[in-house]
Formats: structure tokens, sequence, C-alpha cells
């Protein structure tokens, strides 16, 4: 049964890890969007998420193409 689960699921594993990150790329910019001058009407609700996701920050904003932290306060370059 394994084998057969592997089988079918192993063409969209790439698929779906690529759904995953884009989704959690578009949510880290969704918690961050405050601090980036980007009007969050949510921005209440995330701002207790950001220092859970502050670690996962730096790979963030290095995959979505800037080179250097775009925050003063946050020193993770």
């Amino acid at each position: 049964m394994a084998g057969l689960n592997e089988f079918y699921h192993a063409p969209y594993r790439q698929t779906m890890a690529r759904a995953a990150r884009d989704e959690e790329d578009f949510f880290m910019l969704l918690m961050f969007a405050e601090s980036l001058g980007i009007d969050n009407p949510a921005s209440f609700y995330t701002l207790e998420l950001q220092p859970l996701f502050l670690e996962n920050f730096h790979e963030w904003h290095t995959r979505m193409g800037m080179d250097r932290c775009p925050f003063d306060h946050v020193g993770c370059c």
C-alpha cells in the first residue's frame, strides 16, 4: 500500500512544495507588510506573530530579492 501511495504522490511532490512555499511567502508578506510600509488591515492580528516568524525572515527577504534587511531595528544581515 505504501508503494502505491508513493507512486501516485511522487509526481506532485515538487508542485506541492512550491505551492506551500508560495503560501508561506504570502503569509510573511502579510505579517511584515506594515513594517515594510504597505497598509495592512490585519496588522493588529499579525503583530503578535512577528516574533515567532522573525527567525525565518532572513530566508524570506533574500528569496524575495532584498539583499539587505529592510528594517533598521532587525539585525539579521
